[in-house]
């Protein structure tokens, strides 16, 4: 299928909502002509798209439209054959899945990461491994506490003990040990009961309230789109649509291929 013309590939902020300044400013990452994939066949076909500074973006699509492979991207793990991905204006195609750790950007993962005989405090002080000074460490724990009060409550539990949706905080507050400046978050809803993803994505969203930029791929699409300031809607590994959340969610002609009928 061909991109409904008229309709804008990027995502405009409009004035008034969240990460509206931050809009304006040059985007904090930006695949810029993305071709890239597996064993030598291209699964991503020329992906351009931005993701701007303090946003909260959210990639939907339907199963194999190169939304995984888009984030493998971003972590390293999958180089681009042709294009580039550009965070904070810096090409990252030289650089390891440990360099863009250090540079700020943390994917947790769709599959549960924990380790599961340690306990809950030792799986979130695994998230500072490269920090050399273990006070800030420290002090960063007592601040994902805060945000996160199961840290505290299940600290000595082991990993394995906790729920699927208990899993997934404390695996968003070990990704937060690295203060990092990007949060890649693959479809954080996966296998979760309704009203513990609605707890999942009330803490996603006050992590982005605290000014941090996301970077979502979710199942979920209706979900994940009402509560995000952007959306991309991936169809055969190309952009089909973007724009505002609300003006994907929206969209009658990506409602009803992708949503189950018009929002």
């Amino acid at each position: 299928m061909t991109s409904p013309s008229a309709e804008p590939l990027a995502a405009p902020q409009p004035a008034g909502a969240p990460g509206a300044a931050a809009a304006a400013a040059a985007p904090m990452l930006r695949f810029s002509g993305v071709v890239a994939g597996y064993g030598g066949g291209d699964v991503l076909h020329g992906v351009s798209f931005d993701v701007p500074e303090a946003s909260l973006t959210c990639v939907v699509g339907p199963n194999g439209a190169g939304k995984s492979t888009l984030l493998a991207t971003v972590s390293g793990i999958v180089r681009p054959r042709l294009g580039d991905v550009v965070f904070r204006g810096e090409s990252m195609k030289s650089l390891s899945p440990r360099e863009r750790l250090q540079r700020g950007i943390v994917l947790v993962p769709q599959n549960h990461s924990l380790f599961r005989e340690m306990t809950v405090r030792e799986n979130v002080m695994m998230g500072a491994f490269l920090l050399r000074d273990r006070a800030l460490a420290h002090r960063r724990y007592e601040e994902v506490v805060e945000l996160f009060p199961i840290v505290a409550e299940r600290a000595k539990d082991k990993a394995g003990a906790l729920s699927g949706g208990q899993q997934r905080l404390v695996e968003f507050a070990r990704c937060l040990m690295l203060d990092p400046a990007l949060v890649v978050l693959d479809e954080p809803s996966m296998g979760l009961d309704p009203r513990t993803l609605r707890v999942v994505f009330a803490t996603m969203r006050k992590m982005h309230g605290q000014g941090r930029t996301i970077l979502l791929v979710e199942q979920n699409a209706r979900a994940g789109l009402r509560r995000s300031t952007h959306g991309i809607v991936l169809e055969n590994g190309r952009v089909r649509f973007g724009g505002t959340g609300r003006e994907v969610l929206e969209h009658p002609e990506i409602g009803a291929l992708f949503l189950g009928g018009a929002a």
